[in-house]
C-alpha cells in the first residue's frame, strides 16, 4: 500500500472487483496504475474499480483510461469503474474520460455492460530446459491447427519457444504457458514465480547471449513483462492474423 492509496480485491465470477480507497495524489499514482495492472496480468474476467471511497484531489483521473487501454491490448480484459460521487462523475465527464473507460454506479450494471469476447484458451505447465521449449512448440502447434489459425503456428512456435527458454535460463520455476485467441489476435504468455522483469537489452554481437527478446520484438505486434498480483511475473506476446498486421509495439 502506498501512503493514501490501498486496493481491496476481490474475486468475482465475471469480474476482479479492486476497491480503491484514500486519496489519489502524485506519489499515490504510480501506486494505483501498477496495481490495477498486476491485478489484470492474473488474466480475470473483466476488472472493475470501485473508486467511491476514493478522493481524486485537483488531478484529472487520468489513470483509469491508461490503464484500461493497457489492459485492451493485453491481456485484452474489459475495465470499468464504478462510483457514484458527482465530483467524479464531473471529472471523467469534464475530461473527455468516459470515453475510454466506461463509469457505473453500482457493481452490478458494471459486469452486466463488460463485453464477453469470444475467446479460446489453452494452457500448461512445462518441463525446464529443452525439455519444455520442445512442449511448448508441440503445444502452439496443436493449438493453432485446432482453432484454425495455421497462419500463425511459425511465429506462435518461435516466440514461445523463446519466451519458454529465457524463463528457464533466468529463473528456477518450471515456466507456465498460456495461449489466448480472440478477435484474430494470438496472445502468447509464459509467467514463472520471479518478479524480475524481462528486458531487452541492445547487444551489437548477435552471438552474445540475449537475442530471444529482441526475436519476440521484431515478430510481435506486441509485447511486455507484467509483474502479477499473485507473485511472479508473464512475458507475453500478440501475434495478429497476416492480414490484419499493424505497426508493431516494441518493449513493454
Amino acid at each position: 500500500m502506498a501512503e493514501g492509496i490501498e486496493l481491496l480485491l476481490r474475486t468475482r465470477a465475471s469480474s476482479a472487483l479492486v476497491t480503491v480507497t484514500g486519496e489519489l495524489d502524485i506519489t499515490g499514482y504510480p501506486f494505483l496504475r501498477d496495481g490495477l495492472l498486476k491485478i489484470g496480468a492474473d488474466v480475470p474476467p473483466g476488472l472493475i474499480a470501485d473508486i467511491d471511497g476514493l478522493a481524486l484531489g485537483s488531478r484529472p483521473p487520468a489513470v483509469f483510461p491508461l490503464v484500461a487501454r493497457r489492459l485492451e491490448e493485453w491481456p485484452g480484459i474489459p475495465m470499468a469503474v464504478v462510483t457514484r460521487q458527482p465530483g467524479h462523475l464531473r471529472a471523467f465527464e469534464d475530461y473527455g474520460l468516459n470515453r475510454f473507460v466506461p463509469v457505473h454506479p453500482d457493481v452490478e450494471t458494471a459486469e452486466q455492460a463488460l463485453p464477453h469476447r469470444i475467446r479460446r484458451r489453452a494452457g500448461r505447465t512445462l518441463a525446464r530446459g529443452e525439455a519444455g521449449i520442445a512442449q511448448a512448440r508441440a503445444f502452439v502447434r496443436d493449438r493453432t491447427e485446432e482453432w484454425g489459425v495455421p497462419a500463425l503456428e511459425y511465429d506462435g512456435t518461435l516466440i514461445a519457444a523463446e519466451l519458454t527458454d529465457n524463463a528457464s535460463r533466468h529463473t528456477s520455476s518450471e515456466p507456465r504457458l498460456r495461449l489466448e485467441l480472440r478477435d484474430d489476435l494470438l496472445t502468447i504468455a509464459v509467467s514463472d514465480d520471479d518478479s524480475r522483469p524481462a528486458v531487452l537489452i541492445e547487444r551489437p554481437d548477435i552471438l552474445e547471449p540475449g537475442l530471444g527478446l529482441r526475436i519476440v520484438a521484431q515478430t510481435a505486434r506486441a509485447w511486455g513483462s507484467s509483474t502479477r498480483w499473485t507473485g511472479g511475473k508473464v512475458v507475453w506476446a500478440v501475434l495478429t492474423l497476416p492480414e490484419r498486421r499493424r505497426p508493431r509495439s516494441i518493449g513493454p
